[in-house]
């Protein structure tokens, strides 16, 4: 208890500085991941003296919150988003990754003068975008779905490849390589991120079916139940040496857009799982970086890496795999500058320090330097270069939002739409609506009162309306509301 009584004390209180870090970092236009690794660097060794300097735990805390991350950015992924541009994220995650591996190793080593293998490691570190400052930024500001679904997309799935290429680096600079050399790594990582997929397809379809089926007693079991589904996949993927991080993205979007009982609640702890992953795994980070060893030549090296890779290898590896989609030039331009680091990579340079690497520690310091430095300069510029390239969309709120709930052994579903925006429902009695078969009505909320309608009762913006209908019949009633929901005011519906 003289452990855990301190703990209890410091932990909640670290949560919730953190928590009003976001409110700042959102006033200042920064990403509060920076606040959270600022808050690890003032609680480490050169401000309270918190002593934590273990690689190998950090290592696998890091995976655990990445994990996390990428459940709750699968969980909130729309399909119909993320279809049109699907292709463009896989090339983006893949041939993209290859690109950047490539150029960077080549300006790291010749350039720069790093050795060969750490130059290789730099490049395939910093080689993918990070899902928690990508989805933390992102969904703040009105892109073109088509824009921000690849951005996202490329996020969520380029952390699996990088993670593999960054272990067979890493192993190879130690002295293991893996056998058949190049060729036998490229099988390997194919093999394992073609595995982690099917997998992750298979659990999330099995998930969707069996928590469409059960009812739980108490709705708050229901997000319990998605989150842990997902990251069951990840564990499972470890045991059959598959891509744990592809299987935990894909399943949870599975799950994500399986119509689940309770999607909105589900999200919404998601999201608040995946932001407490993320204060953790940087306070952590903050926690392990040493500043004493971050030298003027240090931040040279991660500025100058960080000015090549921001400004000459990212767009490249944009242009090579945007060019075979049309991508307008525009978008193209955005995708470039919206390549967003974050906890990836410095997670990612603990594997070398777990591994006891030679200049392991020098890595870890620039990436340190470099994740800083251009996510401070990149995410709250965002904003701003989206409206001088013409891509800001003022779209209107969604007009109708529905969530299903079961109703145990009834065998029946409560739906509760909400009129969030001008819709065909507005202003219309209840008995002109063609609601299908077996669907009823039962209840009107409209501004905090709640009172049983009648066929007279003419619906009004921002009313909540809870529909009892048959399990059977769910879809339909989704389907119906929702082909009521655009309305132009001055046209009609």
């Amino acid at each position: 208890m003289d452990l855990i009584n301190p703990f209890m004390l410091l932990a909640p209180l670290v949560l919730l500085v953190a928590i009003g870090g976001v409110r700042v970092g959102t006033r200042l236009g920064l990403p509060a991941l920076l606040l959270f690794l600022l808050v690890g660097i003032i609680l480490g060794e050169s401000g309270v003296g918190l002593q934590f300097d273990d690689a190998v735990i950090a290592q696998g805390l890091g995976y655990a919150a990445l994990t996390l991350i990428l459940a709750e950015g699968g969980l909130s992924t729309k399909w119909e988003d993320i279809r049109p541009t699907i292709g463009l994220s896989a090339v983006l995650a893949s041939v993209g990754v290859v690109v950047t591996i490539g150029l960077m190793t080549l300006i790291g080593h010749y350039a720069l003068g790093l050795p060969l293998l750490l130059a290789l490691l730099f490049g395939a570190v910093n080689a993918g975008t990070d899902a928690a400052a990508v989805f933390s930024v992102l969904r703040g500001i009105p892109l073109p779905a088509r824009v921000r679904s690849a951005l996202e997309g490329e996020s969520g799935l380029n952390d699996a490849p990088t993670v593999l290429i960054v272990a067979a680096a890493t192993a190879a600079a130690v002295g293991a390589p893996q056998p058949g050399g190049i060729p036998g790594v490229a099988l390997l990582i194919l093999g394992q991120l073609v595995g982690g997929i099917v997998l992750g397809v298979m659990l999330g379809a099995l998930g969707v079916f069996v928590l469409r089926r059960f009812a739980l007693p108490a709705a708050g079991l229901y997000p319990l139940a998605a989150l842990a589904w997902a990251v069951l996949a990840y564990g499972i993927a470890t045991q059959i040496s598959v891509s744990g991080f592809a299987a935990v993205y894909i399943c949870a979007m599975v799950l994500g857009n399986g119509r689940l009982p309770h999607r909105r609640a589900t999200q919404a702890f998601a999201e608040g799982t995946g932001w407490l992953a993320q204060i953790g795994l940087f306070v952590m980070l903050g926690l392990l970086a040493s500043p004493s060893r971050i030298t003027w030549d240090v931040v040279l090296l991660g500025f100058t890496a960080g000015l090549f890779l921001t400004f000459v290898v990212r767009p490249v590896a944009v242009v090579l795999c945007a060019v075979w989609f049309r991508v307008p030039w525009r978008e193209q331009a955005f995708l470039s500058w919206a390549g967003l680091r974050g906890a990836v990579p410095i997670i990612l340079a603990t594997v070398p320090m777990a591994a006891q690497m030679e200049d392991a520690d020098r890595l870890f310091d620039v990436v340190l330097v470099f994740v800083i430095a251009y996510t401070a300069i990149q995410a709250p510029s965002l904003p701003w270069v989206a409206r001088r390239l013409g891509l800001v969309e003022d779209t209107a709120a969604t007009a109708v939002t529905l969530e299903p709930a079961p109703l145990d052994e009834q065998r029946a579903d409560l739906v509760k739409v909400k009129l969030t925006g001008h819709c065909a429902l507005e202003g219309m009695p209840l008995k002109h609506l063609d609601l299908p078969e077996s669907a009823d009505i039962s209840l009107v909320i409209r501004a905090g009162s709640a009172f049983v309608p009648d066929g007279r009762t003419a619906l009004q913006l921002y009313d909540e309306l809870l529909v009892v209908a048959p399990a059977e019949h769910r879809a339909n009633v989704e389907a119906y509301f929702r082909g009521l929901q655009t309305k132009d005011p001055d046209q009609g519906t």
